[in-house]
Parts: structure tokens; sequence; C-alpha cells
């Protein structure tokens, strides 16, 4: 009996008492299995739960079903605002699209941690998982794989040789750092370097290849140099800025430092030129930078960050097909549609000094 001034919540059984039903032929309607019903009975359904404001149990649903109308995203860091903005172009369309919901978890590339979460969310019902990860070891995806959720993993590509129930959808990251360098390069620009983190992930990886790349084309291998920023902490993407700001500082003090910088991405970037400006240097006319990703706040920093834009929008909704059609999708894409946005933060290197005029005698 229900407490005085509670309100009771409606249940199936109430909705068939209702309309003089049985509950199967209110779970007929329910779930769309009303072709074969009379319309008559179905009208009375009907008319029945919008008269009693019935709302199924999602619960109950998932009890049934085994699973939940819920997206997981596993991303290395909420507060790299890049995932944050990866995080709604995924939201968007998975709810407008497939009806799902977003649940969201910080991984800081760690597999152990990632997991975890895997574990939780086969409990709590999800099958659908994009993970933001780079990592090289992918077992512990597989394994999630094989006791049956769909499984897209962002930012590198599968294993050569190897077979796996595990999709991928990458940008050609390759390509991004190649038209970076090769930007640098057409404004004059003969010492560069390549700005990045410790620890190497495939994207890294294929980044780093791609400045070679365009130094190779251009004679300059000698003086194109990979700088490591130092190793991340236990919070890895959420302080790539703050490792950003450091080496500038340490580039500013350096009299033989690069004029044309690439950066690992945006965030590095933004940081970069931060510690250069702290060391007493002008971006650009002392330096030019040019980041990788397409984050917002490369159009607000001042001067404004020249930088390669990742088609985000087109991988995010890559890989929510992906995983909410089962398997319909393609699962292993390489998106090459990166561009050059051109800002303020790249210039023709600083002219050279001539040395003083001897006096005439």
């Amino acid at each position: 009996m229900p407490l005085p001034g509670k309100p009771t919540v409606t249940t199936i059984q109430d909705v068939a008492r209702h309309a003089d039903v049985s509950t199967s032929t209110v779970s007929n309607v329910l779930n769309g299995r009303a072709d074969r019903m009379r319309p008559e009975t179905r009208l009375r359904v009907e008319a029945a739960i919008e008269a009693l404001q019935f709302r199924p149990s999602k619960l109950a649903q998932q009890l049934k079903t085994g699973h939940t109308p819920l997206l997981g995203l596993l991303v290395p860091s909420m507060s790299n605002p890049m995932y944050g903005f990866i995080a709604r172009e995924v939201e968007t369309f998975a709810q407008d699209r497939f009806g799902l919901r977003l649940l969201i978890g910080s991984t800081y590339r760690d597999a152990a941690k990632e997991a975890a979460f895997f574990e939780d969310m086969l409990s709590h019902g999800v099958r659908r998982v994009i993970v933001i990860s780079s990592l090289a070891d992918e077992r512990h995806l597989e394994r999630a794989v094989e006791r049956g959720m769909s499984v897209m993993s962002y930012d590198r590509r599968a294993t050569l040789g190897q077979k796996t129930g595990v999709g991928h959808v990458t940008p050609d990251n390759f390509e991004a750092a190649r038209l970076a360098a090769a930007h640098l390069i057409a404004q004059g620009h003969q010492r560069l370097a390549f700005v990045t983190v410790s620890g190497m992930t495939m994207s890294r990886s294929d980044k780093i290849a791609g400045f070679r790349a365009a130094a190779d084309a251009a004679g300059l291998s000698k003086s194109a140099v990979v700088l490591d920023g130092g190793a991340l902490d236990e919070y890895g993407d959420s302080v790539i800025a703050e490792v950003g700001r450091a080496t500038g500082l340490q580039l500013a003090a350096d009299p033989k430092r690069p004029t044309g910088i690439v950066a690992l991405n945006d965030l590095m970037a933004l940081g970069l030129m931060a510690g250069l400006r702290e060391g007493g240097l002008r971006v650009p006319e002392d330096v030019s930078v040019v980041g990788i990703d397409g984050l917002f706040l490369a159009a607000l920093s001042n001067p404004g960050l020249t930088h390669v834009q990742m088609p985000i929008r087109e991988m995010a909704q890559a890989m929510v097909e992906a995983v909410a059609t089962d398997g319909a999708a393609p699962r292993e894409q390489l998106f090459s549609q990166a561009r050059l946005v051109e800002r303020e933060s790249v210039a023709p290197p600083p002219a050279k000094k001539k040395p003083p005029s001897k006096a005439s005698t």
C-alpha cells in the first residue's frame, strides 16, 4: 500500500487492467509488435498508457535485453579540451542518430585503467565503447570484444599482420605533420624541430615520420630535429601544455634553437608559445610554431595559432556508426582530409645579422 502523500508508480499491470488486456499485449504494443493485433485493441492499450502516463522501466528493459542504450567513451584525460571536442561530436551524433547516451571516463593512457573501465561498463550493460588511447598493446580491448562488446579504437591503426575484432579509426597523422613542416619550409625555415613528449604511441611515431619526410624532401634532414619535452606525470595529456611551456623556456635560452617548430598537438603548441614569450622571444618574429589537431583555442590565442585541422566530426560519426550498427559500417578507416589553417604564428625566419663592416682606413 502506498504511503500517504507519496505518488504511486504506474506499472505495466496497471495498464493491462485499465485496457482489459494481458500484460503481454501491452508489452507487444510497447515494443512495436502490434502488427497482428486488432486495431481497436492497440488503440485501447495506447489510450491506457496515455491516461495513466505510463513510462516503461529502463532497468526492466536492461534486465530483459542485457544491455543499455549507452555508449562508452574512454579518453586519456577530460582536462584536454581536444577530447571534449571529440566527445561533443560523438555525443551529438550518437544521440541524434541512434538515441544513445554518452558515458565518459579518463584513463590516462593506462592499459590497466582501460581494462577496469571495460569491466565496469560490462557489468552495467554497456556494450558499445570508443577508446582514445593509441597504446601499442590492445589485448585488453580484444578481450572485451570476445565478451560481446563492440569496440572502436581512435588514433591508431590495426597492428599489421594481426587478426583483430577491434575496429580502428585514425587521422592521417603522417600527412598532418608533413603538411605542418612543409608550410614552415615554404616560409624559408631551415632549422626545424618537432616537439613531442616521452613515450612512443603509434600516432606520435606517424607524426615524426611525416615531419622527417618533409625535411628530407627539402634536403634539410641534418637540420631537422625531434625534441623530447620529457615524461608526462600520471595525469598525462592534462599537463601537456605545461610540458610545452617548459620546452619553450629552454629553447628561448638556446642560441642554436630552431626557427620553425611543429608541435605534437595544439595544446603543446599553445604551451610552447607561452614559454617562448616568457623567455623573451616573439612568435612569429623570432620563432614560428605550428600545431596539429583543430582545437578551437587556436583561433583565440595571441598570436592566432596556425595548425593542421583534423576531420574530427567525420571521424566521430564513423566511430559511432561502427559500434552502433555492430559491424555493418566499415571498421578500419583512415581519414586523410587534414588541412592547413593559416593564422599568425608563422612568418619567415628572422634575417641573419650581417657582421659589422670594417672601418675604412
